[in-house]
Order: C-alpha cells, then sequence, then structure tokens
C-alpha cells in the first residue's frame, strides 16, 4: 500500500471550509433562519454517530493496482476505491488516457475525446461481430422490434416523447452501416465473379 496523505473528502472529519455563520448572515439577508433545531423537522434524524454507522476507519484502505487507473488532472490522488472492470485497451484506451492525462475534466477537449473513444470501441465491436461466425443481429439487438405495431409506434408517437423530432433517424442509424457493408460486400464479390 502506498503513503498518501489523506485528503479532507476521505476522511472522517468534516472539514470547516465554509464561512463562519456571522460573516454568512452579514452577506446574505435571510441566511441561517433553519438554524434554531426546533425549525428544522429533520433534526431528530441528523446524527453523527460513527459507531451506529459502522465506519470504523479514519481513512480508507488503498486499493492496489491504481498506477494504471485513469485519474482526472483536477485530483492529486486516485480515489481509495476504483473499478477495474473495464481497464484501458487498444486504440480507444489511448485515446481516454490522453484525455485523462492531458485535459481537466472542465475543458471541451476532455469529454470530446471520451466521446471519440467510445465511437472507435463501438466501431471496433462492429468489426470484431463482422468478422466472426456469430455477427451481432442489428433488428433483434437494439429494440427496434419494439417500435413496430400492435403497440410500438402508437406508444411512440403519442404524448410528448422527446425523441419524437428525431425518430425518423433511427432506423438509418441502426441499419446504415450494415446496409453500406452489405452493400460494398456484394460490390466487391460482383467484381471477383
Amino acid at each position: 500500500m502506498t503513503e498518501h496523505t489523506p485528503m479532507p473528502v476521505y476522511t472522517s472529519a468534516k472539514p470547516s471550509l465554509a464561512p463562519s455563520s456571522e460573516e454568512l448572515r452579514a452577506r446574505i439577508p435571510g441566511w441561517g433562519v433553519d438554524l434554531d433545531p426546533a425549525d428544522r423537522p429533520s433534526v431528530p434524524r441528523e446524527r453523527f454517530d460513527l459507531e451506529q454507522t459502522g465506519a470504523h476507519w479514519d481513512f480508507p484502505e488503498t486499493q492496489p493496482g491504481g498506477e494504471a487507473r485513469e485519474r482526472s488532472i483536477e485530483h492529486g490522488m486516485l480515489t481509495p476505491v476504483f473499478g477495474t472492470a473495464q481497464p484501458l485497451h487498444g486504440v480507444s484506451g489511448t485515446v481516454r488516457r490522453l484525455a485523462y492525462d492531458r485535459y481537466s475534466e472542465g475543458r471541451l477537449a476532455h469529454w470530446m475525446l471520451l466521446v471519440l473513444a467510445d465511437r472507435i470501441e463501438v466501431a471496433g465491436a462492429a468489426t470484431r461481430s463482422l468478422v466472426s461466425l456469430r455477427p451481432d443481429n442489428p433488428v433483434t439487438q437494439t429494440g427496434v422490434l419494439a417500435h413496430l405495431p400492435p403497440r410500438g409506434l402508437p406508444l411512440g408517437l403519442e404524448g410528448s416523447r422527446a425523441d419524437k423530432s428525431h425518430r425518423w433517424m433511427d432506423p438509418l442509424i441502426v441499419a446504415g452501416p450494415w446496409l453500406l457493408v452489405g452493400w460494398a460486400l456484394a460490390r466487391l464479390l460482383g467484381r471477383r465473379s
């Protein structure tokens, strides 16, 4: 386990980062009207009792293997516990690592690189599916059949659904790439004959 300086966020202590009550009352009209416990309906439930919550540590033990995990440049350290189910791999992993290593989460470039990495991953998965012996079935695995009658189409046209205006694009987005690949294969096989 590596030694880290505990950050206030990961400790059981509540850091005093806010201005004092007097400063806030002088600056904000009406601030502090709910400070009297008699005026607060949640007071009987509010407790800071570590024995009752089961929190028996001051700083959680750091999970091993965090050296290769992506971490936002705004944070001084990786959180003590993190997910390891989807390790970075391939071209999409390289793009994701660039997004985390170079750009702040407040920058558009960070998020656009993550979206690009997702699109690269989708293209790779579709390519792997096409060259496998059991390719994906876009009709049954995308939920397109749920939009067909007897109840799908009328349900989608009722009310004020947000996706109503661009619903016509769904078949093109789902079937378009498959149709293009099929057309390209037909042309390729036609030339060989």
